[in-house]
């Protein structure tokens, strides 16, 4: 028994002692270096995409081992205690708080637009020349996808709990193809649109809030699919599977969200 297991064995409190990590200062460089490789191929300056490219794999690797690592302590050293649960579900919640405040400034810059279109706009909202989503197309069907797999992953979620293995993976595996046709769906959407992200305010709008949904439907997708294998590989049980519902939480508010975006932007914008 080494020195580490036996200070856990009889540690008086609760919390979890991180140790040293050279992922933090690792993930703001490489975050560093993709913003300002972002900034540089967005100006068409040489070399700016290598640098965004670089950036980017450096930030993607440092995240995948940061996570390792918290996996790890979770998982096979008993870290995260009851008390370690409840402070990284509230990190959880308040991130998603965060997030909510970024799509009330998108929602903010649609309705200042749209509710008083100035005399630039051609005092008409959507502008005119612009032929809008038809909401009961592929935005109702998206709508359909995205409401199902809430279903889906809450079904996993309380099958997980009570024990239930199959139903576990079947609610998750639904899950992930919905998302993947939802994201699919997505992009057949905008391959097939008539107007553009530069066609004034009606495109920045439309496709700044509608676009930066569809990253956060992508990154949810992976956020399940990764708790989706730690359930294949029994890392997680039925009394101690943080990682999954901190997936579940940000699904449902990607959920919230595109209600909002669709009887907004889809059905009273048009």
């Amino acid at each position: 028994m080494n020195i580490n297991t036996l200070k856990k064995q009889f540690q008086p409190y609760p919390y979890h002692m991180v140790e040293v990590s050279p992922w933090p200062l690792l993930t703001s460089f490489a975050v560093l270096s993709m913003m300002i490789g972002a900034v540089l191929y967005f100006n068409s300056i040489q070399n700016g995409g290598i640098l965004l490219t670089l950036g980017f794999l450096s930030t993607f690797f440092a995240f995948v081992l940061w996570f390792r690592d918290i996996t790890t302590e979770g998982t096979y050293l008993g870290d995260h205690t009851l008390t370690v649960q409840k402070g990284l579900t509230m990190g959880v919640a308040l991130f998603i708080v965060t997030e909510a405040f970024f799509f009330l400034s998108i929602f903010w810059a649609y309705f200042h637009s749209s509710l008083a279109p100035t005399v630039e706009l051609g005092s008409h909202w959507p502008p005119r020349g612009i032929e809008p989503m038809n909401p009961f197309a592929i935005p109702l069907f998206n709508t359909f996808l995205l409401l199902s797999s809430g279903a889906t992953v809450t079904y996993a979620h309380h099958a997980l709990i009570r024990g239930n293995r199959a139903a576990t993976i079947l609610g998750c595996t639904m899950t992930l193809v919905l998302a993947i046709l939802f994201t699919a769906c997505q992009g057949l959407e905008y391959a097939n649109a008539t107007f553009t992200i530069a066609d004034g305010r009606y495109g920045s709008c439309f496709f700044f809030g509608t676009g930066f949904h569809g990253l956060h439907v992508i990154i949810g997708t992976i956020f399940i699919g990764v708790a989706f294998y730690r359930i294949i590989r029994y890392h997680l049980t039925n009394f101690h599977h943080i990682g999954f519902e901190a997936s579940i939480l940000y699904w449902h508010f990607v959920d919230v969200v595109w209600l909002f975006l669709y009887v907004s932007i889809y059905w009273w914008g048009s």
